[in-house]
């Protein structure tokens, strides 16, 4: 299974000595995880377009919000890393404390919980400081490897490179030397390029690829210029503005960077590594922007070299039955009443990855597999969604309803987004539910019509080894709101 190819990695954290700084939402979120674990969601798969290249957000972006709220808004965009920057305001319980190399291991820890209840990952770090000093210097390093960044962005002084090249291999992290503006010291990719030489390949560039144009550089040209030598891209589009030296962020393709030739040349030199979208316009209501360049990349980057994930529902919904009774707008599909909802396409083998969230006792279900919409109860699979308060029945969130309990309750409770990838392989059906995997079902143990391998009764006149090996996907209108986002599916026949 794709997800099985992550390690899961768990942190326990020690309850009795750090709860008490953890600002409240936050000692709510951990506390609701059995035995205080903290989970990487790495058994969850990553969903990007493009095989080899990881699409994210600068929190800057974000810099009118808090890291917490950045956090929240990439998740609800739909992607899974997120580029911190030094100096932003943690969190609205957090008393005035700013994310950067020198938080304390207490907040720390609370920082990663917030990371992996959202499932988003940091990936970069900067712009930062990284000056000729090899102690200041092994400080935000020594963060940077605690917190699983990969690449360090910064303008770092010419003269700290030898020093910084040997932290670069000592710690097996990068440092991106990121481009400000002209007159900045590397506005020009040819200085970048100087530093650069005859170094190890952990030291390149972070490519702004808008503040080459507020500095008269064709971006396309630039790219081609570093090639080798990009690790990684504050990726952007702009138009003529009052903002930035003339020009302001725009909606990727519409603007004058030529997004499009950007991404075609940076796939013909096989470059792997992070886009990061920092979008500086339309500050506090940049969303719907954002949601249109991330469709945008997806739909260029997703057709260069696919990785097989791709939205299952259309905008309109119209590769789905019984559309009108549902809707889905600002990326969230919700029931407005009058039945299910149903893929036109059917589907046999695949990993369906999304996020759902029902109120208080809401009930819905994710119905895979189905061979007759209108026979659903007797040929479909079931994967119910649920705010039940026993979760550990054939009934509660996660199960296959009335067949197979869920091993763990991972239900984080009404209100708040659960993170759900369901695989569906020949014989088998895994469900991972907010980072641990609570389904392992082998449908061919299901043999008589109902009756469960243990002797208990279910409702089903099939026997679940004889239900359809493909068929429709659909959402359940169980009377009650529901809501569904960040629907991707990823076919796993040939």
């Amino acid at each position: 299974m794709e997800y099985k190819m992550y390690a899961k990695i768990i942190l326990v954290v020690l309850t009795s000595v750090f709860l008490v700084v953890m600002p409240g939402s936050c000692r709510e979120q951990v506390s609701n995880v059995e035995e205080q674990e903290i989970l990487s969601l790495k058994n969850h798969p990553t969903t990007d377009a493009y095989d080899g290249w990881r699409l994210g957000v600068q929190a800057w972006t974000f810099n009118r919000f808090t890291f917490y709220e950045a956090i929240d808004k990439t998740a609800s965009l739909g992607l899974d890393w997120i580029e911190a920057y030094p100096g932003q305001r943690l969190s609205e319980e957090s008393a005035g404390e700013r994310f950067d190399h020198n938080l304390p291991a207490q907040i720390r820890t609370e920082v990663k919980a917030k990371l992996a209840d959202a499932g988003v990952r940091i990936i970069n770090y900067g712009v930062v400081k990284l000056d000729n000093d090899e102690t200041k210097c092994r400080k935000v390093f020594d963060f940077a490897r605690d917190m699983g960044i990969e690449t360090i962005v910064s303008e770092p002084p010419e003269k700290a490179f030898d020093m910084i090249e040997a932290l670069c291999d000592e710690y097996k992290i990068n440092v991106a030397i990121h481009n400000h503006p002209k007159p900045s010291h590397y506005w020009n990719p040819d200085t970048v390029l100087k530093v650069c030489k005859k170094r190890s390949k952990r030291i390149g560039a972070c490519a702004d690829t808008g503040h080459w144009m507020r500095s008269g550089l064709n971006p396309v040209r630039m790219l081609r210029k570093l090639e080798g030598r990009i690790i990684s891209l504050h990726f952007k589009d702009v138009v003529p503005g009052k903002m930035g030296l003339g020009y302001h962020d725009a909606v990727w393709g519409t603007g004058r960077c030529d997004a499009e030739a950007m991404l075609k040349e940076l796939h013909r030199q096989n470059f792997k590594g992070v886009f990061s979208i920092e979008y500086e316009h339309n500050w506090e209501k940049s969303l719907p922007e954002i949601r249109r360049c991330i469709e945008f990349f997806n739909a260029i980057a997703g057709n260069l070299n696919p990785s097989g994930w791709r939205n299952l529902l259309a905008k309109d919904l119209s590769n789905c039955y019984n559309s009108d009774s549902w809707q889905l707008a600002d990326g969230e599909l919700a029931r407005k009443g009058g039945g299910d909802l149903w893929t036109k396409a059917q589907y046999g083998d695949f990993v369906l990855d999304l996020e759902f969230k029902v109120n208080k006792g809401g009930n819905s279900g994710v119905f895979i597999r189905t061979g007759d919409i209108a026979n659903w109860l007797h040929t479909s699979i079931e994967v119910q969604v649920h705010d039940s308060k026993n979760g550990m029945t054939r009934g509660s969130c996660g199960a296959i309803y009335d067949c197979l309990a869920p091993r763990k309750d991972m239900m984080k409770g009404p209100g708040r987004w659960n993170r759900m990838t369901i695989t569906a392989e020949a014989n088998k059906i895994y469900v991972v539910m907010n980072g641990e995997e609570i389904i392992d079902m082998d449908l061919d143990l299901w043999t008589e019509p109902h009756k469960n391998p243990d002797g208990t009764r279910n409702k089903f006149n099939t026997a679940y080894k004889d239900m359809p090996r493909v068929g429709h996907i659909g959402f359940q209108d169980h009377g009650d709101p529901v809501w569904y986002r960040n629907i991707k599916i990823k076919s796993l026949n040939n």
